[in-house]
């Protein structure tokens, strides 16, 4: 998998670039403007996930974002942030962004939402979300809603995988990040939650 990290502060982006080396993805550039960013997508093709910087020089607001969409080919992109509102982060979304990453986000969690967004998914933070909300106004993706469906039937990872044509690994992920937004302990407690917000 190819990976672009665009930020503009040395020891985020490397940090960022070093979490991803280390759990195996193949190929990880970097650039510290949108410009520089975007030249290396020109150079050398589209990435299966670029992560931009909301405050880098030269993405002036959501625009930049748009560009890069637009030079990744529709393929995944993700805004990443020290700290952007609520509604910028929802807009950046609603725009086809693949995930907004705070970049306070822990090296596990990191390379998680990563493999996430290559996978096709959405990522975002639970911060994000009020506790009340729908399962789509949390962002869980259909995939997610699956899963916890599966888990409210008390079916295993194994079962739930079998079940839509997945790998047991990809469900695991799946429960993990699902149980993330949720803010759900462990599988049994998400099924808990589930029920009592009547999300399926």
């Amino acid at each position: 998998m190819r990976i672009l990290v665009a930020d503009d502060h040395d020891l985020v982006r490397e940090t960022i670039a070093a979490f991803l080396e280390s759990e195996g993805f193949e190929e990880v550039r970097m650039a510290s403007t949108l410009d520089e960013a975007l030249r290396v997508v020109q150079a050398s093709g589209s990435f299966d996930l670029v992560f931009v910087d909301y405050d880098m020089p030269g993405m002036e607001g959501l625009e930049g974002l748009t560009r890069m969409m637009e030079a990744n080919e529709g393929r995944p992109v993700a805004l990443i942030s020290g700290a952007i509102t609520p509604a910028v982060a929802e807009q950046a979304l609603a725009m086809g962004a693949a995930g907004y990453v705070p970049k306070t986000l822990g090296s596990r969690s990191m390379v998680a939402a990563a493999r996430f967004m290559v996978a096709g998914e959405i990522y975002a933070p639970m911060s994000l979300m009020k506790k009340e909300q729908s399962a789509k106004d949390m962002l869980l993706s259909p995939r997610e809603i699956d899963v916890l469906r599966g888990i409210c039937e008390g079916k295993s990872n194994k079962e739930i995988a079998r079940d839509h044509d997945l790998q047991e690994v990809t469900v695991k992920l799946h429960v993990k990040t699902m149980s993330r937004k949720l803010l759900a302990k462990n599988r049994t407690h998400a099924a808990m939650i589930a029920r009592d917000r009547k999300l399926l």
